[in-house]
C-alpha cells in the first residue's frame, strides 16, 4: 500500500505553494478562489533515518533517495480541491471534494496565519485563522453526520427484515470510512451513550459524528506563512486556545522551502529537504541574498521550514505508522542491500510484512529474522519502526 496524505485548506492558503514545495511538481499558484479544481496527486517523501550504515554498507533506494544517512521514503500527497463553506450540501465542488477527500488516510489542513484571506479565499484584514479551522472541521461532521443518520435509518428500518445491534448497521453504511463494529461500539460507550439511537438527540448525534470523524480521517495542521509577524501573533492566540488541544499545529513556511530547493536545484546553494540550516555556494544579488538571510532567520528559530515536519507527523504521529526495510541476514556488498524502505500501518505483524511484500511470500510464509539482533521471529510478531526484517519462505 501506499499512504496517501490529503492536503486541504480554503481557496488562496498556501495550498498549491506547500504541495509544489513537497513535490517539486509545477502546479497553477495563484491568489484567488479555485486555482486548483481537479486534485493533484503527487510524490513526496518523509525521512527516516537509514539502516545501512549501522551493517557498514551503503544503499542504492529502489524508490526514493538517501542522503547523507537519511532515507528519503517516498508517499503520496493529493492536493484536494474544492473546500468552501457549505461544501457538505454541494456548494463549490461538493460532493466531489468530499469523495476526493475519502481517498486519502489523513488530512493536512494548510491555514494562513496571517488572517489576510477570509472564508472564501477573498483579500481580507484581520480574519482569525480558528475561523477556517472551526469551518473545515463542521463541514467534515456535516458530512458524517448526515452518513451517520442513514445508519440509524437503516437500523429502523430493519435492513432485509433482520434485527441487528445499532454497532453492525451503522459499521456498514460507515464501512467507507474504515471503521469496524467493535470500534462504533467503543465510540459509542466512550460518550456514555446507550446501544439505543431511540436515545439520542441532535446533539447525542452531532458528538458522535465528530468523534468518529477524529478517529477516522486524522489532521494536522500547517500553520502556514508563519515567516510573518502577523502569523506568529495569530500562532500564540490560537495554539493557546483549549478548544483546539484536539489538533496537531506545526509552523510552516510552504514558500521558504520551496525556494530553498529551487536553490539547491539551481545550484546557488545546498539544502537537504526538512534541515535547519543550509549553506550558499554562489555570488548572489544583494536582494537575493537578504532574502535567504530572512529564510535562515526563520528555519533557525523554528527547526526547519516545516513542510517535512507536517508530512511525517501526519504519517508516523497522527497514523502511528512504521518505516520497515526488507533485509538480509547475510549481505551481499553489491549495492541491493536494504534497497527498499516500507510505510506500513501500526501493529504490523512480520506475516504482514510479508503480504505486504507479495502475497506468494506471505501464502508460503515460514518465519522471519530480526536482522539486527539475527533472532528469529514469528508470524505474529509486531514489528517496530526502522526493523530489518528478512522473510523465509515456501515460494
Amino acid at each position: 500500500m501506499s499512504y496517501r496524505i490529503g492536503l486541504v485548506g480554503k481557496p488562496s492558503v498556501g495550498k498549491s505553494t506547500f504541495f509544489n514545495a513537497a513535490t517539486m511538481n509545477d502546479v497553477p499558484e495563484g491568489a484567488y478562489p479555485f486555482t486548483t479544481i481537479d486534485p493533484s496527486v503527487g510524490e513526496a517523501y518523509v525521512r527516516v533515518e537509514c539502516a545501512a550504515p549501522e551493517f557498514g554498507h551503503t544503499c542504492t533506494p529502489n524508490h526514493g533517495y538517501c542522503a547523507d544517512g537519511v532515507r528519503f521514503v517516498p508517499t503520496k500527497l493529493v492536493d484536494v480541491a474544492g473546500l468552501v463553506p457549505g461544501a457538505h450540501e454541494g456548494k463549490g465542488l461538493g460532493n466531489q471534494f468530499l469523495s476526493d477527500l475519502n481517498e486519502t488516510d489523513v488530512l493536512v489542513h494548510v491555514v494562513d496565519f496571517t488572517g489576510e484571506t477570509d472564508l472564501e479565499g477573498e483579500p481580507t484584514d484581520d480574519h482569525d485563522p480558528r475561523e477556517d479551522i472551526d469551518f473545515l472541521e463542521n463541514e467534515l461532521d456535516m458530512w458524517y453526520l448526515d452518513v451517520l443518520e442513514k445508519g440509524i435509518d437503516r437500523y429502523h428500518t430493519g435492513y432485509h427484515g433482520a434485527e441487528r445491534d445499532i454497532e453492525t448497521d451503522l459499521a456498514e453504511q460507515l464501512s467507507a470510512f474504515g471503521i469496524t463494529e467493535d470500534e462504533i461500539k467503543q465510540v459509542i460507550l466512550a460518550l456514555d451513550l446507550a446501544l439505543d439511537p431511540d436515545t439520542w438527540d441532535a446533539a447525542d448525534r452531532e458528538a458522535l459524528a465528530r468523534e468518529i470523524r477524529i478517529r477516522t480521517k486524522p489532521m494536522v495542521v500547517a500553520a502556514n506563512k508563519m515567516d510573518t509577524e502577523a502569523a506568529q501573533d495569530n500562532w500564540e492566540r490560537v495554539t493557546a486556545d483549549p478548544e483546539y488541544d484536539h489538533l496537531t499545529f506545526v509552523p510552516v513556511s510552504a514558500h521558504a522551502e520551496k525556494a530553498l530547493k529551487q536553490g539547491d536545484e539551481r545550484g546557488v546553494l545546498e539544502y537537504r529537504p526538512g534541515d535547519r540550516d543550509f549553506e550558499v555556494t554562489a555570488d548572489l544579488p544583494e536582494k537575493k541574498a537578504a532574502g535567504l538571510e530572512r529564510i535562515r532567520a526563520f528555519v533557525d528559530a523554528y527547526g526547519g521550514t516545516g513542510v517535512q515536519e507536517v508530512l511525517e507527523t501526519a504519517l508516523f504521529e497522527e497514523l502511528g505508522a512504521i518505516a520497515v526495510f526488507p533485509g538480509a541476514s547475510s549481505p551481499q556488498d553489491d549495492g541491493t542491500f536494504l534497497q527498499d524502505c516500507f510505510v506500513l500501518p501500526d501493529g504490523s505483524t512480520a506475516e504482514d510484512f510479508a503480504y505486504f511484500l507479495h502475497s506468494d511470500i506471505g501464502d508460503g510464509f515460514l518465519h522471519a529474522n530480526d536482522v539486527r539482533s539475527g533472532r528469529q521471529v514469528g508470524a505474529d510478531a509486531e514489528l517496530d519502526h526502522r526493523d530489518v526484517i528478512e522473510v523465509t519462505t515456501t515460494n
